[in-house]
């Protein structure tokens, strides 16, 4: 049987029987010196409160933290010249202003950058925690994908992240945070000037690795940190989050973070999306369909992203273009269709470009508007689908017995 077309009745079986979610391995465990970046305002000033910082003062100290942080992008108390020596020495002692470190960083032959980031791993004879974060220039805007978890809740059958298991959630500050280390890399804070004039990092997409509706809270303050006009300052209309379908928290986003959304579908027929996509057996093609037309603030100037990986020999035909505009019917959208990135071991295809074409045309003589996303740092494992960190490497027995190994050294 050719491998591009669906699953045989075992694959199926394996796929029905897997769980929906995985459980996280880990928590995260704040280190004893706690960094200040993804901090909300009130939360800043409770830490200055902590420290001994007066009421009075506070709210100023705030401002100015809040400046110093998130539109110069310094990265040590000492560069914030506009505050006192004597409160540079106390907010040294007590906190940090780190972020992910960089790891490695790769160049793709058209552009596209990915970084691997390392993170504080709760446990100091761990391997670090490591995610990727990528990104993509382009002549009219710099995009840049922002990972969620490390690893991925989700169990994806076409997504190299999904093959990984669930270390933990992200924390809102290493999820700002990786926005930061890219304008660092970049050379693209506000104080600065770049090559074009203008900002290199203009839009964010939360398409890295994770799903970050399993990690709504720490996924929401970040993107409100970022879309701050008082701070980084992308526009909320140049955020979009995606998700594979965590119904009960996407009203919340619309709600909460005001951004836009993105939707990993995928199929058009419930028995094949549950294969693609096992989240669909929790939530169904109905059920997220309905939350879509309740998205607050959807429009016709705001239309929510389908997204639309296109497999050769599985979801690709006509009649699932067709469906797919019946579908959609009624729903303010536009259908991205991502050309498959291959990547080791997986069984699936990408679909022959003509076909591509075939589809992209049908949905658009359909009036929708229906763009091919140009495979982007497929040789540097950056495309859309590709991202895994190597901090999967450890299994949950070494993980046990490095700590037993602490505990009795």
């Amino acid at each position: 049987m050719n491998e591009t077309m669906t699953a045989t009745p075992a694959q199926s079986g394996a796929t029905a029987n897997a769980p929906l979610e995985k459980i996280a391995l880990e928590s995260y465990v704040p280190p004893a010196k706690p960094s200040l970046v993804g901090l909300s305002r009130s939360e800043l000033a409770g830490r200055l409160g902590e420290i001994g910082v007066v009421s009075a003062q506070r709210k100023m100290r705030v401002q100015q933290l809040w400046h110093w942080i998130y539109v110069r992008g310094v990265p040590q108390f000492a560069d914030m010249t506009s505050i006192s020596k004597e409160m540079r020495q106390q907010l040294e002692q007590h906190f940090t202003l780190a972020r992910p470190e960089v790891a490695a960083e790769q160049i793709s032959s058209d552009g596209t950058r990915k970084w691997l980031l390392r993170l504080p791993s709760g446990d100091k004879v761990e391997r670090a925690h490591e995610v990727e974060c990528v990104y993509i220039p382009e002549t009219d805007r710099g995009t840049l994908c922002v990972s969620s978890q490390v690893g991925c809740t989700l169990n994806c059958s076409f997504c190299h992240t999904g093959t990984q298991r669930l270390v933990r959630n992200l924390t809102a500050g290493e999820i700002a945070g990786q926005v930061m280390v890219a304008r660092d890399r970049l050379n693209d804070w506000a104080d600065r000037d770049t090559p074009n004039g203008g900002r290199l990092i203009t839009n964010v997409v939360m398409m890295g690795m994770g799903e970050p509706l399993y990690n709504f809270e720490a996924v929401r303050d970040a993107l409100l940190i970022v879309s701050d006009n008082e701070g980084i300052g992308i526009s909320r209309r140049r955020i979009t989050l995606s998700t594979s379908g965590v119904v009960p928290n996407i009203v919340r986003t619309g709600e909460e973070i005001g951004v836009m959304l993105a939707i990993s579908l995928h199929a058009v027929r419930d028995e094949l999306r549950n294969e693609l996509v096992p989240l669909n057996r929790k939530y169904p093609i109905a059920e997220l369909l309905q939350a879509c037309r309740d998205y607050p603030g959807s429009s016709n100037a705001r239309r929510i992203t389908f997204e639309y990986v296109m497999l050769k020999g599985v979801n690709d035909s006509l009649e699932d273009a067709r469906l797919l505009v019946k579908l959609l019917k009624g729903i303010p959208a536009k259908i991205n269709l991502i050309p498959f990135n291959p990547w080791p071991g997986t069984r699936y295809e990408c679909s022959d470009w003509e076909q591509i074409e075939k589809f992209s045309e049908y949905i658009f003589n359909a009036g929708y508007s229906s763009p091919v996303r140009t495979p982007r740092g497929r040789d540097i494992l950056a495309a859309c689908g590709q991202l895994k960190s190597e901090s999967e490497k450890l299994s949950v027995r070494e993980r046990q017995a490095l700590r037993a190994m602490a505990m009795t050294d």
